[in-house]
């Protein structure tokens, strides 16, 4: 089961990418989604969104498992903060998310949530972190660099060779433009714009927000 989630992420038409800064987190995804193995069913949807204050979710796999998965994080983590007059961290707001995927794919439907997650944010003292939480509910914490969807082979190359553990966030927005920009290449599944968000002590702010298109030159 485990590994028929990964293949049927890894055909998912998306590339999602995050880097880990020395004074922030950096997340970013494509803005193509694609309906079975030919078609373009939306060349301007973003996978990289804010949830609230200091959270910040990128999605990779079924439309209507992430829509879903995002407005639940939401409630709960805002019930959490008013039952308990604390803010959740981002491993705990994480672990909401693996908790949900986990119960999500052991229970019985017709159609079941396959979304791989990013999670990224501020916790109150100041310090940031990302969380890759699969398919199948399993939690790490993401300490250099990670990426998914069907660009992750493109865009891992690409970090591997580049990647620097004192990165700024400023190194890191370029770095994950590029990385986008090489998948949008390769992978068919992936492209028509890219959104990178950036996270720090001052906040969440969202670097870039680019659109793609294919142009007809003479040679």
């Amino acid at each position: 089961m485990d590994q028929e989630l990964k293949n049927s992420i890894l055909r998912t038409g998306t590339s999602l990418v995050c880097i880990i800064c020395k004074d922030g987190v950096v997340m970013a995804s494509d803005r193509q989604v694609t309906l079975g193995e030919s078609l373009v069913s939306n060349k301007d949807f973003q996978k990289t969104n804010p949830i609230n204050e200091y959270l910040v979710v990128s999605w990779a796999g079924m439309v209507s498992g992430a829509q879903r998965l995002s407005k639940l994080i939401a409630a709960e983590l805002k019930l959490k903060h008013l039952r308990t007059k604390v803010r959740p961290t981002v491993k705990q707001s994480a672990s909401l998310v693996a908790t949900i995927a986990y119960a999500g794919i052991r229970q019985p439907s017709m159609v079941p949530d396959i979304v791989d997650t990013f999670v990224g944010g501020l916790n109150e003292d100041g310090t940031c972190a990302i969380f890759h939480i699969g398919p199948d509910g399993s939690l790490m914490q993401v300490n250099d660099y990670d990426a998914s969807g069907s660009g992750r082979t493109f865009i891992l190359g690409l970090l591997e060779r580049q990647y620097k553990g004192d990165i700024t966030i400023k190194q890191a927005i370029d770095l994950a433009k590029e990385a986008l920009l090489s998948s949008t290449q390769r992978d068919v599944f992936s492209g028509y714009g890219i959104d990178v968000y950036a996270i720090t002590k001052e906040g969440i702010k969202k670097a870039v927000e680019q659109e793609l298109r294919q142009e007809l030159r003479d040679k």
